[in-house]
């Protein structure tokens, strides 16, 4: 056997695909960490009436961009600590409080 045909075979398995969700920013007060609601609707299983249903997720922010409010998008990862399994991909929409406070600082002073 070649030394070529053994490094070939011992390749390593390709990695499944990673979930993403896309949820809302419920919670900003920890460091590089968020708390986002990831909100879905599920028929119920006897009368199949549409029903929300959400899941907390806890997502690890390296640059604390995203704050209160707004609508991001997390990927599933590694476990980073007891309760963080996802982390922050991008921000698709500023919260309502970030626009309002953009807006504050460009006005004049009354």
């Amino acid at each position: 056997m070649s030394p070529e045909s053994t490094a070939s075979t011992k390749s390593t398995p390709a990695r499944s695909r990673r979930k993403t969700e896309i949820g809302a920013v419920t919670s900003d007060k920890m460091n590089k960490t968020r708390r986002v609601v990831v909100e879905r609707l599920v028929p119920h299983s006897k009368y199949g009436k549409m029903m929300r249903r959400r899941t907390v997720c806890h997502v690890h922010d390296e640059a604390n961009e995203s704050h209160l409010g707004d609508l991001v998008e997390i990927m599933e990862t590694r476990p980073m600590s007891k309760l963080k399994r996802w982390r922050l991909i991008r921000i698709v929409r500023k919260g309502a409080q970030q626009a309002l406070a953009g807006e504050d600082e460009g006005a004049p002073p009354a």
